[in-house]
């Protein structure tokens, strides 16, 4: 299992040090315990920070989740009605912790389409950018991030990802979804041996890398291995002496099995 994480997933660096930035006037304290649970699988928060006018009775209901899990209040007045001070305060802040050269991912919490150009500028450094917000956020900060999720699946409570509102049967036929059946396709053949195989892990990561929004559980399923089993386009086998790994090959491919995975490789 690539860096202890689930394979199911695409593998990111275990263990870096993130910087957590949060617009406070864009986001819910609701999604707290399950953002904090989310950023978890990508490293350690080191820097925890949240940005607003506190004079405001808006943020109100942050102040409780703040104490509870270590974020730190940034103030920034509203000098000017329709402008937004926060987000350029994030964006000052977010570029002065980058030049220290600390942090190997940075995890942006807004919908606000002005962060596109922070997160374009962060990985153009060579650090992972991770987005979160509401479905309604623009297209240019979605894409300019290399992993964006969407905060209505995250579980209030940091448990278990949130199960799907529209249930079992509507999540069935969202993984018949003619651009997903497309898209899983593409990534297992791009990715797959002579024999067709490939690393689920590796179909998740490729994915990623051309649609960042890309998560099992906007389609109702918390792992990817689920909804590709969904799907019905490819066979499934599991491999390795010791951590199982997940392999998929589309179904109607011919080729070899997979003995030689734990026969050569001794299922590593």
């Amino acid at each position: 299992m690539p860096n202890g994480l689930n394979p199911d997933r695409p593998t990111y660096e275990a263990g870096a040090t993130l910087a957590l930035l949060i617009d406070g006037d864009n986001a819910s304290p609701k999604i707290v315990a399950g953002l904090l649970a989310e950023v978890a699988k990508y490293g350690v928060a080191s820097v925890r920070r949240i940005y607003g006018d506190w004079t405001k009775p808006n943020l109100n209901g942050w102040k409780d989740a703040l104490l509870e899990h270590s974020i730190l209040p940034i103030q920034q007045f509203a000098y000017t009605t329709g402008k937004n001070a926060t987000d350029g305060a994030m964006i000052i802040d977010a570029m002065d912790l980058l030049n220290t050269g600390r942090f190997g991912g940075f995890c942006i919490v807004s919908s606000d389409s002005d962060f596109a150009r922070l997160a374009a500028r962060i990985r153009e450094q060579g650090v992972r950018v991770y987005g979160f917000g509401e479905r309604k956020t623009p297209r240019p900060f979605v894409t300019a991030c290399d992993k964006f999720t969407y905060v209505d699946v995250l579980h209030a409570d940091g448990g278990a990802p949130a199960p799907p509102s529209h249930g079992k049967a509507s999540a069935k036929k969202t993984a018949k979804d003619p651009q997903l059946l497309a898209t899983l396709r593409a990534a297992i053949a791009a990715v797959s041996d002579d024999d067709g195989w490939a690393e689920l892990g590796g179909v998740g990561s490729h994915i990623a890398k051309q649609l960042p929004e890309f998560d099992p559980r906007n389609y109702g399923f918390a792992r990817l291995s689920e909804l590709v089993a969904a799907t019905g386009i490819a066979d499934m086998e599991r491999v390795g002496d010791k951590q199982k790994r997940p392999m998929v090959r589309l179904k109607g491919r011919a080729g070899g099995d997979l003995g030689w995975l734990q026969r050569g490789k001794g299922g590593g």
